[in-house]
């Protein structure tokens, strides 16, 4: 196995964007018999692969544990020598004291949730730092060494301005960040988005405005010196996240937690996406999760969906391996490529860096059904 992810399902607050299974902290017992939990499921997967060689802890919002209870968590995991060890970070969360305890168990990369900064934004996303917030934690973990460092922005924001996102790319690009996670607001559902969505309470970017913004948003990082290599990935050279490309690589990965998945190249496990269920299945390991093994089709479909993400596009022979493309998708692929949507090269097609806004619709077109 080569990634290990790990669910913290804990916030201090919920955003009113956030579709991913959490719930506000209901204090340090809950919490402690949660890790426990994950403990057991850790050392579950542990026995069977002792090895992995990144780590990534999510959420949730991992930096809402105390000292205590982040020390238990990285205790838990520290039989473990990743080459990448990575942490989600939110500022309002965040102090030094955690960042020390966060060094001295060797995570080497933080992935921090700052979204805008635009505190109009901010309040209406439900985030609760502030600007200052950021500059502080930045300054705190580069000082104890941990300099590679990923934020998270969101463009496309209820009334958000093409002006406003400028400047919330010019305030990321001073802060000297090597990598960057940029995406369009999504309203997922059952947030607190989209029921407001139903009720016309919530005014969503038109398609034309988010375009725009996602060209600003390309063509400002490339100008400032980032590679772009993944739909809403960008980094500075030699700062690309190992743990997520092992997602669009198709590279074997864990995930423990509640709605973790993990994929071993024939099968995948999702956990059970409940709280209390995945506590309540401690006594019986085999309740934690569900197994679907994949089909030649499925595997396809993986390829072109996570390799149409990125700059690398689809391998040539990978293709092949899976059976090769059919006479209709050949047809598909010289129009696409006429069309300059796609790219080909020695060994891989991959769509052209403008094309990828629409990734997703170009893969559903090389889909297969299971037969």
């Amino acid at each position: 196995m080569r990634g290990l992810y790990v669910h913290i399902p804990f916030c201090d607050a919920i955003c009113h964007y956030c579709d991913f299974v959490k719930h506000v902290s209901k204090g340090h017992d809950h919490n402690m018999k949660y890790l426990e939990v994950l403990k057991n499921e850790i050392q579950f997967y542990y026995a069977k692969y002792p090895h992995v060689d990144t780590i990534y802890i999510g959420g949730g919002t991992p930096s809402a544990l105390n000292h205590e209870e982040l020390t238990f968590l990285l205790e838990a995991l520290s039989m473990y020598h990743p080459i990448e060890y990575t942490i989600e970070v939110n500022p309002e969360s965040y102090d030094h004291e955690k960042g020390m305890i966060m060094k001295s168990y060797g995570i080497n990369r933080v992935s921090l949730g700052v979204q805008t900064f635009n505190q109009k934004h901010l309040e209406r996303l439900n985030r609760k730092h502030t600007n200052q917030m950021v500059f502080d934690t930045i300054a705190s973990l580069k000082s104890l060494g941990i300099s590679n460092l990923n934020v998270d922005l969101i463009y496309a924001l209820e009334h958000q301005t093409v002006e406003e996102l400028h400047h919330d790319i010019d305030t990321l690009i001073s802060l000297n960040i090597p990598h960057v996670s940029a995406y369009s607001l999504i309203i997922e559902e059952k947030t607190f988005f989209s029921h407001q969505l139903k009720r016309n309470k919530f005014v969503k970017t038109d398609e034309d405005t988010e375009a725009t913004m996602y060209d600003v948003v390309i063509d400002r990082f490339k100008d400032a010196g980032y590679d772009h290599y993944e739909i809403s990935n960008f980094s500075k050279p030699g700062y690309q996240s190992i743990h997520n490309g092992s997602y669009w690589r198709g590279v074997p990965y864990i995930g423990v937690g509640p709605s973790a998945h993990s994929y071993s190249l024939s099968s995948r496990r999702w956990n059970i996406a409940n709280n209390y269920k995945y506590l309540a299945a401690e006594k019986n390991s085999s309740l934690w999760f569900e197994t679907e093994f994949l089909t030649p089709v499925d595997l396809w479909n993986e390829c072109i969906l996570t390799g149409l993400r990125t700059d690398q596009g689809i391998n040539k022979k990978t293709i092949e391996k899976l059976g090769g493309f059919t006479k209709k998708e050949n047809q598909d692929i010289h129009e696409l490529l006429k069309q300059s949507i796609l790219i080909e090269s020695e060994y891989n097609y991959a769509l052209s860096e403008k094309s990828w806004l629409i990734a997703e619709k170009i893969s559903m077109n090389f889909f297969r059904i299971n037969e």
